[in-house]
């Protein structure tokens, strides 16, 4: 498992999901949160909360479940929702660019 903490992106090398910093919206966007602005600690634990629950297996029992289910919590969802969210096929962020595209082809980005 690794997440990558930058000073403005976070990615993780076992989920799709990835958050950036959005000098106009004064915050942090998460992509599986889309509309949400975070400040950098809860975008962290979002991206964290992404890449543990990208294992296979993950459950109710599981020993990483009340981590999740800490993490699930201090963005206003359940361990359950969480987990839904993450699994969905990453959006692109308010800028309209999709950060999956943009590390493929740098050059794509504008």
């Amino acid at each position: 498992m690794t997440v990558t903490i930058g000073d403005t992106e976070m990615t993780s090398d076992r989920s799709h999901c990835t958050a950036r910093h959005s000098p106009a919206r004064n915050g942090w966007e998460v992509s599986w949160l889309p509309g949400q602005v975070l400040d950098r600690n809860t975008a962290i634990t979002a991206i964290t909360l992404a890449d543990t629950a990208a294992e296979h297996d993950l459950h109710d029992g599981h020993p990483m479940w009340p981590f999740v289910e800490s993490w699930a919590g201090e963005l206003g969802l359940t361990a359950a929702e969480a987990i839904t969210k993450t699994a969905q096929p990453p959006e692109s962020m308010s800028t309209g660019k999709d950060l999956a595209a943009e590390r493929a082809d740098p050059e794509a980005a504008g």
